[in-house]
């Protein structure tokens, strides 16, 4: 072990960690450049196992510009994205590290033969930057996965807004699933005291997206009552929409396809749990547009019955397998809110039921700075909580992928980096037991 590393696992003072050598390599969970054909030939169904690409093993340092830190990572996640890299779809990433190297400056660090994933972190800082004023070494911090370029105007009004903002650990180097990673500034904010490292890295991607799509108002920000059909509710951005909506004094609707995550959605207080075996769309995906329009229908009676109304708001990141019947069952006036695919980027949706019942459709991605620390007080404050469901070290990371990878999983896949086992990172254990170790343990076991 090293000795920055040793200082960090010690709890070492911000001087003695400023005192450690940085180490010339580290152990991350990569792609190499090499493998991107691997899966070339196979069809849209067969299995592209991540397990094939996903590589841990060294790589080295990196340099810091002077708007970065170096942030010692305790504890990562999975998110769909690494899932996406590791099949090399919709492209490779590689193309995105090269089109931001192409931008100059300390962009051209991230082309490189290998790419190290991740866009969850939370961990110790142990270096700054020249130009970075309120972090130092020693804070705790999570790390947003938005990465802004603060030259943009766009940027100024909304960060996610500045066309060359990406997704770090995705379209950028250096991502957070490693002992290590580079992360600018204006990515930190403060880790929940009470949380231990691997529920704070649950956080941050899942948990700043739901925000920004049902609470801030640059998505579709709810309102008392609203009642608000969740897809996917017990996966980690589901999960993080039912305890939004439910605070936010809306009705939750969770849709989930066993009695296992049924019953992890009624422990969060999910007020309508919908499997979607009982009405019809447990097997293969609507195929055709009547198909679609009977399936919407089959689910719109379904919350009819157990509300007495159509959903405000369909919370959808499933994609393609679930969009068309999204845009068919929000009511009049409706809004349907999007930030992802996981099921295929190509949706069909009937637009008569769009424009002639004046529904909307709202991209949203991310979040920006003061979202995620909006986002972030709710945990901090104990009114939200992670969906964390189980964890597994960096080196079986390629298993925690193929989990995600076949919706196996309910929750937040959590990745251990530095830690060297479970529960640690609390320094606050008063309010940590004022929250509830039942509340905090929800989605798990």
């Amino acid at each position: 072990m090293d000795a920055l590393t040793e200082a960090v696992l010690s709890g070492a003072s911000p001087e003695e960690l400023a005192a450690a050598p940085v180490p010339g390599d580290y152990l991350a969970a990569h792609l190499r450049v090499e493998d991107v054909h691997m899966f070339d030939g196979m069809n849209d169904g067969d299995d592209k196992d991540v397990r094939k690409s996903l590589r841990v093993g060294t790589v080295p340092m990196p340099e810091l510009a002077p708007d970065e830190v170096l942030v010692a990572v305790m504890a990562s996640s999975i998110n769909y994205n690494t899932v996406w890299s590791a099949m090399f779809e919709p492209l490779p990433t590689f193309g995105f590290l090269e089109r931001f190297a192409a931008t100059g400056g300390y962009a051209r660090r991230h082309d490189l033969p290998y790419h190290v994933l991740g866009s969850d972190g939370a961990g110790v800082i142990v270096r700054v930057g020249d130009g970075v004023r309120r972090w130092r070494p020693g804070d705790h911090v999570v790390i947003s996965p938005s990465y802004v370029d603060d030259q943009e105007p766009a940027t100024h009004g909304d960060g996610m807004m500045g066309a060359e903002q990406r997704v770090w650990g995705f379209e950028t180097n250096f991502g957070g699933l490693a002992h290590y990673t580079v992360a600018r500034a204006s990515q930190l904010a403060p880790k929940p005291a009470h949380l231990t490292w691997e529920e704070a890295a649950s956080i941050p991607l899942c948990a700043v997206t739901a925000y920004r799509m049902l609470i801030s108002q640059r998505g579709t920000p709810i309102k008392l009552g609203d009642l608000v059909l969740i897809w996917g509710a017990a996966g980690g951005l589901g999960a993080y929409a039912v305890q939004m909506v439910k605070a936010a004094g809306g009705v939750p609707i969770g849709v989930v396809g066993s009695e296992r995550k049924a019953d992890l959605l009624r422990r969060l207080g999910c007020d309508v749990v919908i499997d979607r075996n009982e009405i019809g769309l447990g097997g293969r995906p609507p195929a055709t547009p009547g198909e679609t329009i009977a399936a919407g229908k089959r689910l719109g009676r379904a919350i009819r019955a157990a509300t007495g109304e159509d959903p405000h708001v369909v919370f959808d990141y499933v994609g393609r397998d679930t969009f068309g019947i999204s845009t068919f069952v929000v009511r009049r006036g409706g809004a349907v809110v999007t930030c992802g695919s996981s099921t295929g980027f190509a949706h069909e949706y009937d637009n008569r039921y769009l424009w002639m019942n004046l529904k909307r459709i709202v991209g949203s991605h991310a979040a920006n700075l003061q979202e995620t620390w909006e986002c972030l007080r709710l945990f901090a404050r104990g009114v939200l909580v992670p969906t964390l469901a189980t964890q597994y070290p960096l080196e079986d990371v390629a298993e925690a992928a193929r989990l995600v990878q076949l919706n196996e999983h309910q929750g937040k896949v959590g990745v251990l980096c530095l830690a060297p086992e479970p529960g640690m990172g609390v320094t606050d254990p008063g309010f940590r037991a004022r929250v509830g170790e039942d509340r905090l343990h929800a989605l798990r076991g």
